[in-house]
């Protein structure tokens, strides 16, 4: 694979923009070798579903678009970041039982701590934010039966049912 790789989307602050990016996302990590079966592929797909929920729904309307942006770097590291042109930083809500949302980040920093990997938040140029995760790019190996056809592996030395 290619020492660094970089994909990017636009899209509008819309709620059908969220079901795009988690489609862009996985798609562009497909085509860089993940499948989406992977555990890296569940916590992805939360990850862009959260912030990208959170672009549309938290910018009340200052943000006309957001943007994805995928790299990844040497098959080692792979960086997402969702960037708004909202001023307005996440806020950790307390997680009162009878809220029914703001709970968004500490599920994205609980998802990217579980798969060691880093948020961070930094100010755009244009006055927005980005939301950075940072995390491991491990993609599953494959293994071939006794007539050499690729058999999926779920976890390390558990094949797929």
């Amino acid at each position: 694979m290619a020492d660094h790789l970089e994909a990017s989307v636009t899209l509008p602050s819309d709620p059908a923009s969220v079901s795009t990016a988690r489609t862009y996302v996985l798609d562009t990590l497909a085509h860089w070798g993940l499948p989406a079966t992977a555990e890296l592929a569940d916590t992805v797909r939360l990850i862009v579903s959260e912030l990208a929920t959170n672009a549309v729904q938290h910018t009340f309307g200052q943000s006309p678009t957001f943007r994805v942006d995928l790299v990844l770097d040497r098959d080692e590291r792979l960086h997402l970041g969702v960037t708004d042109s909202h001023p307005r930083f996440p806020q950790r809500l307390p997680a009162a039982v009878q809220q029914d949302n703001g709970r968004g980040m500490v599920i994205i920093r609980w998802l990217t701590a579980e798969r060691g990997g880093r948020l961070r938040v930094r100010p755009t140029r244009e006055g927005g934010k980005t939301v950075f995760i940072e995390l491991p790019w491990t993609v599953p190996a494959e293994q071939t039966d006794a007539a050499g056809r690729v058999e999926p592996v779920t976890a390390v030395g558990q094949q797929e049912p």
